[in-house]
């Protein structure tokens, strides 16, 4: 990945229409311009977001950038070249992109799988993957031996409580990543920056990027979110030691009653209760309360799910009481977008 040619926008066939309406350049009036607009020139790649939260941005990536952290990457995970790496998330993402530009670092063909197949991640050959938890939970259901990868990279989402040790009594070398599009995916492996990333907590406690794997800026021209060379992002985090712990988005917190609610800690709460199998935790409109916290629960045993006072009583000395769940709402599945983050547009929707 030299730099040089015509950037390129990854889409995904099934929401190629959403994102082009959403990157596509427009006048003051909101009418598309008819001939486009280019990019920079140091620009490689244009990567449209998930939009798990809201419409989907443009974000702009250097080659330079995408280098640094494959580059960043690798040096971490100690992986040699001629090393094999399986690509089985989606290529319009910046996380499938990146196993494409480490397999190119690497000197190999990388594998590339089209869509996820438990059995055909497990007989790749490769020596290197790329997971979202969904991925990995299916493996771990599998009971297969995790060894034959030296590396389970798994980021997109905090995974299940449990999922990691299952994972690993089978052989797993699991590696949590933090990251997003503007910082070409990954860039803190298992709670510490990679190579010349730095990271800090503002004031208001969003987490803070430096370096080199930074983006560009978006396609659609809005300003960046950069405070002195700093990316600041839209998540809550704490360091202690170096070492990075994510609270949630900020944009989840839930204003109850006059508390603030981050819907992430809540969710990791519930998703310990032995008769929860998956939980996302979001707002909804209250007329006295403002919003109240809503559990969207997929029950471990759908003939024998948890009721609402279960899990107030099992968060009562683990939460404020404020932070308790006031609603709950079982379903068979979490709605998912494809990167395998939940689609918390739908949730907040009830749809």
């Amino acid at each position: 990945m030299s730099g040089e040619g015509p950037a390129i926008l990854p889409l995904s066939p099934d929401h190629a229409e959403a994102a082009l309406a959403a990157l596509r350049p427009t006048d003051v009036d909101g009418v598309p311009r008819a001939g486009g607009e280019g990019v920079p020139a140091d620009v490689a790649v244009v990567i449209a977001t998930s939009g798990s939260t809201g419409a989907p941005k443009g974000v702009l990536l250097s080659a330079t950038a995408l280098r640094a952290s494959a580059a960043a990457s690798l040096r971490r995970l100690e992986a040699a070249k001629g090393e094999r790496w399986l690509c089985c998330l989606p290529l319009s993402h910046v996380s499938g992109l990146q196993v494409l530009v480490r397999a190119l670092l690497s000197e190999t063909e990388p594998i590339v799988h089209p869509r996820f197949d438990p059995r055909g991640v497990l007989d790749s050959g490769a020596d290197h993957v790329s997971l979202v938890p969904t991925q990995l939970h299916r493996l771990v259901e599998l009971g297969a031996d995790l060894s034959v990868f030296r590396t389970i990279l798994l980021g997109g989402a905090a995974p299940r409580p449990g999922l990691l040790a299952e994972a690993r009594d089978l052989g797993a070398r699991v590696v949590t990543t933090y990251g997003m599009s503007e910082t070409c995916g990954g860039c803190v492996y298992d709670g510490q920056p990679l190579y010349n990333v730095d990271l800090k907590i503002g004031d208001d406690g969003l987490i803070r990027v430096a370096g080199p794997v930074l983006f560009s800026g978006y396609r659609s021209g809005e300003p960046a979110p950069l405070d002195g060379g700093w990316f600041v992002t839209s998540d809550l985090g704490e360091l202690h030691g170096g070492r990075l712990r994510v609270l949630g988005r900020a944009d989840d917190v839930i204003n109850t009653g006059g508390e603030k609610v981050v819907a992430g800690a809540v969710a990791g709460v519930l998703g310990e209760h032995p008769a929860i199998a998956d939980v996302a935790v979001v707002g909804s409109p209250h007329p006295e309360w403002g919003e109240v916290v809503v559990a969207v629960v997929v029950p471990a045993d759908p003939a024998s799910p948890p009721t609402l006072s279960q899990l107030r009583a099992y968060s009562s000395d683990r939460l404020p009481a404020y932070a308790a769940p006031r609603e709950l709402r079982l379903t068979s599945r979490l709605p998912l977008l494809p990167n395998g983050k939940t689609d918390l547009v739908r949730l907040r929707s009830g749809t």
